[in-house]
């Protein structure tokens, strides 16, 4: 049987992770986001504590929003490295099951470990247990289940003999990555038992690429041969590939223009000449038009979600879907080429060989000078989201922009100007809360770029405490926090159904008082470096000052709630399928509506 070695099952867990290694020489889980309980503390926390900094061990404020750095984390990184969370039982544990939504639905690697009840349910109920009158072996850390990749309790210390490395296998294959929860029974991770030593020695993960089946390859290259207008849409795949270079080349040797989705934005720079820039919902004109006017739509790595579809009313074309994820490639009827991103860009070229289309690109630079005299433009008023957008690119156009929910996730897609590499959102889950704490993760990430984190007012009071965690931790980012008082994206969605303004601005909530709060105060009592921005030039300098800082720099500045994403620059949008009320609402939007899905594909 060879050496043994005896020790907790928590310290055999930490001392395995410490050892997963990449191919570039690094440890898979970078460290561990702890916040300790009952549940955790004594096996975990004394674990973690003995390895030190070969699994280093970093406190947070909030379950859920150390988890968002996680995933910022793996997602700045490509997906080729991660970090775990750690968490007590009971609500330390969901309140991460938001997080794993969000890692699950953008296939990115989080390793989450909260701690669960008794395996020997000698002391049942434990505190912050939740029984199930019917089922003795369920726990609160079931509601993971659904929202992970791969789910294990860990009853015994031997389970973590199969569990770790299938948790790894998931965390690295391109196809299934996704979040893991290893649900660590309290007294299971104290628990001594004698482990060969063997399963502690060094591993390197490799990253597979999947080739192209010939079959699949071949019905491709003469679907693109047949074609007369093909388009490319760029997804978040190209991006975890490291596809980008091989795209660009791919576009420019055959003259396929790009038009992209949220998660694949910057693949390309906006610079690069085939680049129309975003499609669907939240797409420019250049884009869009050139995706209804394709007769091919090659979608690389892309989950085809509503917002690049325009609701599945954007694409009539036939659709060849190349992704790594089978499951992908099945949606809206596609013709399936499974496949590694940057595999398939390359075995369709050499197929493909000297074939070039010729397309007009002359809508491109329309836009782009659109875009450039759109963001420009003096404020009447209050600024819009499209001139903070305008003077924060002015100031920083090699800069990160990352955001993820309400209006401004729209607005930067449309009309951020990326360098390659320079944008991240989530997207996929569109999580209110994300953006503080991951703009965090990416700057640990990517220190060798100002991360620039837009965020509402809404969601800045949903969560900022990793705010002081940042301060805490030496980790500088910028923070241009847009005041418009309320849910302004929600309330003109509202509108636009046909809804009277209810319950999202402060204006029309149920208040007794309006409420007055001073972010910048409250910015600087975590010890950031918080400005008021009376007008876009202060803007501008305040974004300009805050490279040369160690800590996170917060900009207050105030805008207007009533334009939408585009802020009425023409051509931009599409429509976005939202159910308006039949009945009791207003009958204009509701005819509209139905004007609209009357046009979407029924083809699944």
């Amino acid at each position: 049987m060879g050496e043994t070695v005896r020790l907790t099952a928590a310290q055999a867990m930490v001392r395995w992770l410490s050892v997963q290694m990449t191919e570039e020489g690094e440890r898979f889980i970078d460290g561990v986001w702890a916040i300790f309980g009952h549940g955790n503390v004594a096996g975990l926390g004394q674990a973690l504590h003995g390895i030190g900094d070969a699994l280093p061990t970093w406190r947070g404020q909030n379950e859920q929003t150390m988890a968002h750095a996680a995933i910022a984390f793996a997602k700045g990184h490509g997906r080729r490295r991660a970090q775990a969370v750690t968490s007590s039982i009971g609500p330390g544990a969901t309140n991460m099951v938001t997080a794993a939504a969000v890692a699950h639905v953008n296939r990115l690697p989080l390793l989450l470990i909260p701690g669960d009840v008794y395996a020997s349910r000698r002391p049942d109920p434990v505190l912050q247990q939740i029984e199930d009158f019917g089922d003795g072996t369920v726990s609160a850390n079931d509601c993971f289940r659904p929202v992970v990749r791969y789910f294990d309790r860990i009853t015994r210390p031997e389970h973590l003999l199969s569990a770790l490395p299938r948790a790894m296998r998931v965390m690295t294959d391109p196809a299934e990555c996704g979040p893991v929860c290893l649900s660590f029974c309290q007294d299971v991770q104290a628990e001594a038992h004698d482990w060969p030593e063997a399963f502690f020695a060094p591993r390197i993960w490799h990253i597979r690429r999947p080739a192209p089946d010939a079959g699949e390859l071949s019905r491709a290259v003469d679907a693109i041969r047949a074609a007369r207008a093909p388009v490319i849409v760029c997804g978040g795949g190209v991006i975890h590939s490291g596809a980008e270079a091989v795209l660009g080349d791919f576009a420019t040797r055959h003259a396929i223009p790009v038009i992209e989705t949220q998660a694949g934005k910057s693949a390309l720079a906006q610079a690069h000449p085939m680049n129309l820039g975003a499609a669907g919902v939240d797409g420019s004109a250049a884009a869009n038009r050139a995706a209804q006017d394709a007769d091919l739509v090659i979608a690389v790595g892309t989950r085809l979600q509503d917002f690049t579809t325009g609701s599945r009313t954007l694409f009539t074309a036939p659709i060849i879907a190349v992704n790594v994820q089978a499951y992908d490639t099945g949606k809206h009827g596609a013709q399936a080429l499974v496949a590694d991103a940057c595999i398939a860009l390359e075995a369709l070229s050499r197929a493909l060989g000297d074939l070039r289309f010729d397309p007009d690109m002359q809508a491109r630079a329309e836009w782009l000078a659109a875009v450039e005299a759109h963001c420009a433009t003096a404020p009447q008023g209050l600024p819009t989201d499209a001139q903070v957008i305008g003077a924060v690119q002015r100031a920083a156009p090699e800069g990160i922009a990352m955001c993820a929910a309400g209006t401004m996730p729209g607005a930067l897609k449309l009309l951020w100007r990326a360098s390659q590499g320079g944008y991240h959102m989530e997207y996929g889950f569109s999580c209110m809360g994300y953006e503080i704490a991951g703009a965090m993760g990416l700057a640990l990430a990517r220190p060798d770029r100002q991360v620039l984190c837009f965020v509402g007012d809404g969601s800045y009071m949903m969560a900022n405490s990793e705010l002081a965690t940042a301060v805490m931790r030496r980790v500088p980012f910028t923070v241009i926090l847009t005041d418009n008082r309320g849910y302004g994206c929600i309330n003109r969605l509202q509108a636009h159904c046909g809804g009277a303004p209810f319950n999202n601005m402060y204006l029309d909530s149920r208040v007794e008082a309006q409420p007055m709060i001073d972010f910048v105060a409250h910015a600087a009592s975590m010890g950031a470096h918080a400005v008021r921005a009376a007008d876009l030039s202060a803007l501008e300098a305040g974004v300009a000052a805050a490279r040369g800082r160690d800590i996170p720099t917060v900009i207050v500045i105030e805008t207007t709630a009533r334009p939408g994403p585009g802020d009425g620059l023409e051509g931009a949008g599409h429509w976005w399928d939202v159910a308006v009320p039949a009945t009791g609402g207003s009958q204009v939007a509701y005819a509209r509506y139905l004007d609209h899905a009357a046009r979407q594909s029924l083809i699944n």
